[in-house]
């Protein structure tokens, strides 16, 4: 028996990794069914396209181009930036902040031009949020699911191959067999919550941001960029092993109410659907 059979026989992961991968996937579908249903005269399906592709360029290729250079690499900056918690946290928020916000702003002012309405702007954040479930953390949860059911149905060398897990890279891939074994329904219900309460607050930075384009009024944009900092600054000391998962997720929770209130109030200061289309 090898070690990763070790760790996962016994373990009964599955049931609770196969109901996250079903939540995940189900959020980002609930929200554009409920959503498009209502409001299916006042939405365009571009938008949550547009929503989709916003996260991809502005978080998973330019973000991730920041990144490799300041924290992957192994240089000045990322030895300064890894070496303080400080650094760290402004550096991960900030940059979250920043290229999330301003890829929104963009978009929804100078490329979706048509079909402006603010229920459209909603759906900009469903598809925003949508995607980052589904590409970000829906995969992570579909690996766990395959590493606990290959190991534990004694299909060691399939797994292995599968996985492409070879004995140079044994040790690095021990730590994510452990995680994957480990996962119960507790850390099911704060991932999906976690990935509820970001949805929301994808929405409602999609509004307060939409809500600026209108009124041609940066200040929003600002707005935004300081809430989604606000947001990620527990993550970030979570991720520095500062403070449990509990008071990570309590925050999460906390800005997503205080990120929804205001949205709400701008939501309702636009006027309905049909606005005049713009050429």
């Amino acid at each position: 028996m090898s070690e990763f059979e070790q760790i996962v026989i016994g373990k009964s992961s599955v049931p609770a990794l196969l109901l996250s991968v079903i939540f995940l996937i189900a959020i980002p579908a609930f929200c554009f069914i409920f959503w498009r249903s209502r409001h299916k005269e006042q939405t365009k399906l571009s938008y949550l396209i547009a929503g989709a592709l916003g996260f991809i360029v502005s978080a998973r290729i330019l973000e991730l181009g920041v990144h490799y250079f300041c924290i992957i690499q192994d240089n000045p900056v990322s030895r300064f930036i890894h070496g303080s918690t400080a650094a760290f946290v402004l550096y991960g928020t900030l940059m979250a902040g920043v290229f999330e916000e301003c890829g929104r702003y963009i978009i929804l002012r100078y490329i979706m031009k048509r079909n402006q309405t603010r229920e459209n702007a909603v759906l900009y954040g469903i598809g925003h949020g949508g995607i980052e479930i589904l590409t970000v953390v829906l995969p992570v949860m579909a690996t766990y699911l395959a590493i606990v059911v290959l190991f534990s149905g004694g299909q060691t060398e399939n797994a292995l191959r599968i996985l492409n897990i070879t004995e140079e890279t044994a040790a690095a891939a021990l730590p994510v067999v452990q995680a994957a074994a480990s996962f119960e329904y507790g850390m099911m219900l704060m991932n999906v919550l976690e990935r509820l309460f970001s949805m929301f607050v994808h929405i409602g930075l999609s509004v307060i941001v939409y809500y600026g384009v209108r009124k041609e009024k940066k200040i929003y944009l600002l707005a935004a960029i300081l809430l989604h900092m606000l947001v990620d600054t527990f993550p970030a000391l979570y991720q520095r092993g500062l403070l449990s998962l509990w008071m990570t997720e309590g925050w999460l929770a906390v800005w997503t109410v205080l990120i929804l209130l205001p949205a709400g109030r701008l939501y309702r200061k636009m006027e309905d659907g049909n606005q005049a289309e713009k050429a």
